[in-house]
C-alpha cells in the first residue's frame, strides 16, 4: 500500500487514527501492530511471514542478550549469531540471485538460477530489527519482555517500507511511555502534507523528463542529445531526493500523529560544501547506522595506520552500495564514494582551501559527483551507466542540442525553479524571519493552512487521476 494512493490517504489512514484514539492507552500498540501487519500485507500477503519471523527472531535474541548481558564471551557469540540469522535472511531474499549469476558467470552454469521475489522494504526492517538487539546489548534501551513490543518497533507502518531506518534507542521509551499532543498531532499533519506534496506534485512530475532520458539512453540509438542528458540527470537527482525526502516527511508526520518522535533523515544535502558533508545530510539514518553500528566498531578514523583507515572506508562503502541493490551498479556507486571520502579524509580537502573560489568549485565538484553516481542508481546496467555518463561529456556522437530539451526545459522551468529553492533552506529562513514580526506571523497562521490545504488538494487530484507512481526506495 502506497503512502500516495486513495486508499491509504482516505481509508487506512483514518480508519487506523480513529481506532487509536478512540481505544484506550492500553490496547493503542496493539492496535497500531495489527493494523501495521495489515498495511504490510496489503500487497503481498506471504511477504508478512518474512516480517514476522524476522519479529520473533529478534525478539527471542533479545531476551537471551539480556540474561547473558553479564558474561561477555557469550553475550559476544549471541550478538553474532544474532547478526548471521539477520544477514542470511537477507542475502537469501536480496542477495541469493545476484551471488549465483556471478557464480554461473565465472565457473559456468554450475549452480540453477533463482527467482526470488524481494520483500518490500526487507533491507530497512532487517536493520531496524538489528539494531535492536544491539542496543540492548549495548545498554542503550532496555529489552521489551512483551513480542507485541518488539514487533511494534519493529513493523509500525509509517517508517516500515522505506524508513527513516529508526534507531531502537530513539524510540525504546516511546514505545510504552508516548504523550500524544494536540501540537505534534498538528505539526504531523502538516508534515504529512507536505512530504505528500514532494512526492506527488515535484518528484512524480520531474521522473517523467528522468525516464525519457534514461529510456533513450537504454535503447542507444543515438537519440539522447548532451543538453537533454545533462537536464535528465538533473531532474533525476530532485526525483530521488523529493521522493525519499517526500516519503521520510511523511513517515515522520505520521510519526508525531501516534505519539512517536523519529529523527531526521535529511538535512538540505544539495547545500553541502564537500561530499562528506553531503552524506551527513543525505539518508541521515541509514548513515549514522553504519558509522555507529559498523564503522566505529571497526575502528572509525582512530586507527593507527592509513591502511587501516582505508580499510574501514572501503568496507563501509562497499557494504552501503550492496545495501541498496544487488547489483554491480550499486557496488560501482559505494566504491565511487569509498574514493571520495578516503580522498577527502586523507588530504583534509576542502578544509584546506581559503580562497572563496576554490571553496565554491568545491561545491559544484561535490554535486557534479553525486549527480554522475546517480547515473549508476538509475542506469539499468553498468553498460548504458557508463553510455550516459559518455553522452553528458560529448563522447559520443549524439547531437548536442535539440529543440526538445528547449521544449521540455520550457514546460518545466517553474517546477524546476521550485525544486531548487525548496531543496534549500530559503523558505526555512523566510518562516523564521516571519516568527520575529507580530504583523507577519499573525497573518502567516491564516495564510499557512490555506497553503497546505491547497497542497493537500492538488496532490490529491493528482492521485485521483492516476498519476503517481511508487516510491523509489521501496525497492530497497
Amino acid at each position: 500500500m502506497l503512502f500516495s494512493s486513495s486508499i491509504f490517504l482516505f481509508l487506512f489512514l483514518p480508519i487506523v487514527l480513529i481506532g487509536y484514539y478512540v481505544l484506550p492507552k492500553k490496547l493503542r500498540n496493539i492496535w497500531l501492530l495489527i493494523t501495521s501487519l495489515v498495511f504490510y500485507a496489503w500487497g503481498e500477503p506471504n511477504f508478512v511471514f518474512v516480517l514476522m519471523a524476522s519479529i520473533l527472531l529478534n525478539y527471542v535474541f533479545g531476551l537471551i542478550i539480556d540474561r547473558v548481558r553479564a558474561n561477555k564471551k557469550i553475550s559476544k557469540l549471541v550478538l553474532a549469531l544474532m547478526v548471521t540469522l539477520n544477514l542470511g535472511l537477507l542475502f537469501v531474499y536480496k542477495y541469493l540471485g545476484f551471488a549465483i549469476d556471478n557464480l554461473n558467470a565465472i565457473f559456468g552454469n554450475v549452480l540453477p538460477v533463482v527467482e526470488i521475489v524481494l520483500p518490500i522494504g526487507i533491507s530497512f526492517f532487517t536493520f531496524q530489527a538489528m539494531s535492536y538487539v544491539i542496543d540492548v546489548y549495548r545498554g542503550n534501551g532496555e529489552v521489551q519482555k512483551n513480542p507485541l513490543n518488539v514487533g511494534l518497533y519493529i513493523a509500525l507502518f509509517p517508517q516500515l517500507v522505506a524508513g527513516p531506518i529508526v534507531r531502537y534507542q530513539t524510540v525504546a521509551d516511546e514505545i510504552k511511555n508516548r504523550k500524544e499532543t494536540l501540537d505534534d498531532f498538528s505539526d504531523g499533519v502538516k508534515r504529512f502534507i507536505a512530504g505528500l506534496a514532494k512526492k506527488v506534485m515535484l518528484a512524480d512530475i520531474l521522473s517523467m523528463v528522468s525516464d525519457v532520458a534514461y529510456s533513450a539512453n537504454a535503447a542507444g540509438d543515438g537519440s539522447l542529445s548532451v543538453s537533454f542528458a545533462w537536464l535528465g540527470a538533473i531532474c533525476y537527482a530532485f526525483q530521488l531526493f523529493f521522493d525519499f525526502a517526500g516519503y521520510s516527511d511523511m513517515a515522520i508526520g505520521m510519526g508525531k500523529m501516534f505519539g512517536f518522535h523519529f529523527l531526521e533523515n535529511f538535512n538540505y544535502p544539495f547545500i553541502s560544501a564537500s561530499v562528506s558533508e553531503l552524506w551527513k545530510r543525505w539518508h541521515i539514518s541509514l548513515g549514522t547506522w553504519f558509522r555507529d553500528y559498523l564503522y566505529f566498531p571497526l575502528g572509525g578514523s582512530r586507527v593507527k595506520t592509513k591502511s587501516r583507515l582505508i580499510f574501514n572506508f572501503f568496507v563501509v562503502w562497499s557494504l552501503t552500495g550492496l545495501w541498496h541493490g544487488a547489483s554491480w551498479n550499486y557496488i560501482t556507486w559505494g566504491l565511487m564514494y569509498f574514493v571520495l571520502l578516503t580522498f577527502e579524509k586523507l588530504t583534509g580537502i576542502p578544509g584546506r582551501f581559503k580562497n572563496k573560489w576554490a571553496k565554491a568549485g568545491y561545491r559544484v565538484f561535490t554535486l557534479l559527483a553525486f549527480l554522475l553516481g546517480l547515473v549508476f542508481v538509475r542506469a539499468n546496467n553498468m553498460t548504458e551507466a557508463f553510455r550516459y555518463i559518455a553522452t553528458l561529456f560529448g563522447f559520443t556522437s549524439n547531437v548536442l542540442h535539440t529543440a526538445y530539451t528547449t521544449y521540455i526545459l520550457k514546460n518545466n522551468l517553474v517546477l524546476l525553479i521550485f525544486a531548487v529553492l525548496l531543496s534549500t533552506p530559503v523558505f526555512k529562513i523566510l518562516r523564521e524571519k516571519c516568527a520575529e514580526k507580530p504583523m507577519l506571523e499573525k497573518m502567516a497562521k491564516i495564510v499557512v493552512p490555506i497553503v497546505y490545504l491547497a497542497m493537500f488538494f492538488v496532490s490529491t487530484s493528482w492521485l485521483v487521476i492516476g498519476t503517481h507512481h511508487p516510491f523509489i526506495y521501496f525497492n530497497f
